[in-house]
Formats: C-alpha cells, sequence, structure tokens
C-alpha cells in the first residue's frame, strides 16, 4: 500500500495501519488451522442438525472465482455440509468464470439455483455509476450479487449463508475512496437519481442495515466465513481445485467478471490513479504467501497488455450502449467522490466502530 490510498497512516517506526491491524487484531483472533477447524465444529454441527430432513441445510454464493468455489468444496467435501450453490448472473460472466462454477457443481453433485438479473435496469444503474465519475463504478454489480443471495436466503428460510470472505487473501480492506460501501442504498440511489433514467423495482437490493440488522436478528440469517478457519493458501488451493475438478486459475483476483476485470484493470488505474491489486498483495505479503519484492515488481507492471484493454473498453462501451467516443468522454471528464452523493457513511461508520469493539469484525474499516 502507498499513498495513493488518502486515508493511510503511519507509527513512529514507519509502519502502516494495514500491517498494525493484522498484528494487533487480525492475526491473534484467525486460526486458519486445526484449531480453527475444532472452533468452528460446532457451528458445522449446529447447522447440520438444524438442517436434517431438508434437501440442503446451507446456502453458499458461487462467482466462479477461487475463494467461493474454494469455500463450496470445503463445505460440501471437507465439512459435509449440503449447500444449495446460488450465482446471481448479472450479465458480465467471463466464459471461464461460467465454465468453473460447472465444473465445481457438476464435480460435487451439487444443486444450483442462478438469479438472472433484469438486465436493461442493470444497464441502467451501471451506466449512471460511470456517469456519476465515482471511483467505485463497480458498486452496482456489488450491491446486486450480495443482495440476490441474502434476499434468496431470507425467502427460502436459509438461516445459514456460507460465503468465501477470508483473511487469507482479504486481510487488507481496501479503504472507501477505492471501495465505497457496495450496501449503501442512499447513496447508490441518489447516484442513479442524478445520472439514471428508469426505475429499479426489478433489481433486488438490500441496504447494510436490513442485512446487518433484520436478517440477522429477526430472520436469524448468519454468514459464516468457513476459510477463517480452513487452512487456505491461495497456490495450494488453485491447484487443488485444477487436479481435482479441472478448475481454471484468473489472471487475478475478481476476473471472473469481465465487469469487474475492465474496472479494476482500467478504469481504476487510469482515470483515478490507484491499483486495486496493492491491496490484494498486500494480503498475500501479511499472510506469508507472496514477498513485498514480488508484489511491488508485479504492481509496475500492468495486469492486461494495452490492446487487450483497448478492446475490454470497447466491449462494455458497446455492452452498455455507447459509442466508444461517448464513452471516451465519459472517462475523460472530471472525477468525483462518494462524497459528493448522499451517503450513509456516519451510520456505516458507527456501525463498523460497534463491530470492531465487539470483535464482530477485526478488520480496519
Amino acid at each position: 500500500m502507498d499513498t495513493t490510498d488518502p486515508s493511510i497512516t503511519f507509527d513512529t517506526n514507519g509502519v502502516c495501519k494495514y500491517c498494525n491491524n493484522f498484528k494487533f487484531n487480525l492475526s491473534p483472533n484467525w486460526f486458519p488451522n486445526e484449531e480453527g477447524i475444532k472452533k468452528i465444529m460446532p457451528t458445522i454441527d449446529k447447522i447440520k442438525n438444524e438442517g436434517k430432513n431438508k434437501d440442503h441445510d446451507c446456502i453458499i454464493g458461487i462467482s466462479g472465482g477461487l475463494d467461493s468455489s474454494y469455500a463450496t468444496y470445503v463445505a460440501k467435501e471437507k465439512f459435509g455440509l449440503r449447500p444449495l450453490v446460488f450465482h446471481c448472473d448479472t450479465g458480465w460472466n467471463s466464459d471461464l468464470g461460467v465454465s468453473n462454477i460447472q465444473k465445481i457443481i457438476d464435480s460435487l453433485g451439487l444443486d444450483l439455483v442462478t438469479d438472472v438479473v433484469d438486465w436493461e435496469q442493470m444497464k441502467d444503474l451501471q451506466r449512471s455509476f460511470f456517469k456519476s465519475q465515482v471511483p467505485f463504478t463497480d458498486m452496482a454489480q456489488d450491491a446486486i450479487l450480495f443482495s440476490s443471495m441474502y434476499k434468496f436466503a431470507v425467502n427460502n428460510n436459509f438461516k445459514y449463508v456460507i460465503t468465501g470472505g477470508n483473511n487469507s487473501t482479504e486481510c487488507v480492506r481496501e479503504c472507501i475512496d477505492w471501495t465505497y460501501f457496495s450496501t449503501d442504498m442512499k447513496h447508490l440511489k441518489d447516484v442513479h437519481k442524478k445520472n439514471g433514467g428508469g426505475k429499479l423495482d426489478k433489481l433486488p437490493l438490500c441496504d447494510i442495515f436490513t442485512y446487518k440488522f433484520y436478517y440477522r436478528f429477526i430472520k436469524g440469517m448468519r454468514v459464516v466465513k468457513i476459510l477463517d478457519n480452513y487452512p487456505f493458501i491461495k497456490k495450494d488451493a488453485i491447484n487443488e481445485l485444477n487436479s481435482k475438478f479441472g478448475w481454471q486459475p484468473y489472471q487475478q483476483k475478481h476476473y471472473e467478471s469481465r465487469f469487474t476485470r475492465f474496472y479494476e484493470s482500467y478504469w481504476t488505474p487510469r482515470k483515478f490513479g490507484f491499483d486495486k491489486r496493492r491491496a490484494y498483495f498486500s494480503s498475500l505479503i501479511l499472510t506469508k504467501q507472496m514477498e513485498r519484492d514480488e508484489a511491488l515488481n508485479k504492481i509496475e507492471i500492468p495486469e492486461l497488455d494495452n490492446e487487450t484493454l483497448e478492446r475490454e473498453f470497447e466491449f462494455v462501451a458497446k455492452k452498455l450502449d455507447w459509442t466508444k467516443d461517448e464513452f471516451k468522454k465519459i472517462f475523460e471528464s472530471q472525477n468525483r467522490s462518494f462524497r459528493d452523493y448522499k451517503n450513509n457513511f456516519f451510520l456505516i461508520k458507527l456501525g463498523a466502530q460497534v463491530a470492531n469493539i465487539l470483535k464482530i469484525d477485526n478488520r480496519k474499516f
């Protein structure tokens, strides 16, 4: 991480807040080993007991990426759970992502439910985020992916949602100037109101307060990050999925979505001047899966070559019903911040601080 993260701070020894947070808050409470397996077994047993006489005892969201694919494998093969696998199709699946999902589902003999969102409203929402000039243009897709799964879980009486979220590859959380909260519906709706053109009534949208409080404490839905209590090393997981199922890796985290691949490899580095790989690589450095020198060398080279990036630019423009010149004009317009639109940042920040104090979430927000 560097000062392209405007929130970064360093102590008197020159150590940044992310390293200190990992050392003092995350690491002491993280057990990706035999001890972690012992700690999570009461939860696993509870899921199994409450799921008796049901077709499935939990639900797992899968994108085709490494984290969700490996979480599905661990849940079924290592812990003996009987998950229903859920996928939300926002219209941006890569061919490799679809192939990887199918390989996992078929090989493990699991049932898959796919929610295909309304494309016209999805397109309108994504266009509005590009026109808004905020950095986190992927908020539209991100919000729908999580909202869709949580709503399906609650509506179908699933009490346990297994996710691929983990400390091993995600212990450094990107700052809000890079990636604002995708569950802030006040912000999302204001961006759309000022830059969009239609309704959003066909899209599954769930704000952070509904998810964190109503779904959890009233409906009894619990999110379980199974990979935080199981050995999860990125390279080993890739090799294991490949050897067992023929699962194929991506060039970078989140590249199972063509939109996210474009947004992270083209839009943010070239328009806003930050590279989200810094957070991804920092997580791997802290968890001893990558050397710092290797990460610094990788950062110097774009993940995708210029020819590929230009093709992706044209592809995204066409899919969103813009000409290349129209999209370029948006790209060259003045950048803005999430602070330029209505938001619930104060309340979310307060909730995050409470979660830290109560040890519900030990990551630095």
